[in-house]
């Protein structure tokens, strides 16, 4: 049987927009929350372990409402994503590959995670993404070359570039599931969400 791939969950950012921290907004009649409902999903598909990057003063809200992941403080997250993304990366050490989601899209689908996982197990891809509408967004899978580049990676630069660079052995996975686009970052996307 394959090893398990690790999972970081990037959950940092200030939420400027949104007025609170998105990790610990309720879902829906299940009250659950951003965070919770993705490691519960990524732990589901066969994730594991799932890390969760935070910011310090959010790691003790955090570490009650996730049980079983490990969480993971960004000392300095106004570096940006790929500062988490890098931070979570040390927790793991040199895996062959790392699934990473942003705490924006709680929504994605079991399945979706699984299909991800699937593919990767089978073509070792550097980068593997869903293709929702031809659209690409998240969960990805980043395999061992393209997290070497981006433990190498210009933080001010971001992850952007890397990640283009190995676009052409990319590989997309179609799923059914708008969920790997919809970002959930403002107050009337949340209660939008929250009405369905």
């Amino acid at each position: 049987m394959s090893a398990a791939i690790p999972g970081l969950v990037l959950a940092a950012g200030a939420s400027r927009r949104m007025g609170r921290p998105k990790a610990l907004l309720p879902l829906g009649a299940s009250g659950l929350t951003f965070v919770r409902v993705i490691c519960d999903t990524l732990h589901a598909a066969g994730v594991s372990p799932v890390v969760v990057v935070t910011r310090v003063e959010l790691l003790d809200s955090l570490a009650a409402v996730v049980p079983g992941a490990e969480l993971v403080a960004n000392d300095d997250p106004d570096r940006g994503q790929l500062s988490s993304l890098l931070a979570g990366l040390e927790s793991l050490g040199a895996p062959e590959a790392a699934l990473m989601t942003l705490v924006d899209l709680p929504l994605v689908h079991t399945s979706t995670v699984a299909s991800l996982l699937a593919e990767w197990h089978r073509t070792h891809a550097p980068l593997v993404r869903p293709s929702y509408r031809l659209r690409h967004g998240h969960p990805v899978i980043f395999g061992a070359p393209l997290l070497d580049a981006l433990r190498r990676a210009d933080l001010d630069a971001g992850a952007k570039p890397v990640v283009h660079r190995f676009l052409a052995d990319a590989v997309s996975v179609v799923v059914d599931d708008p969920a790997t686009l919809d970002d959930i970052d403002t107050p009337e996307t949340y209660e939008r969400l929250n009405r369905l």
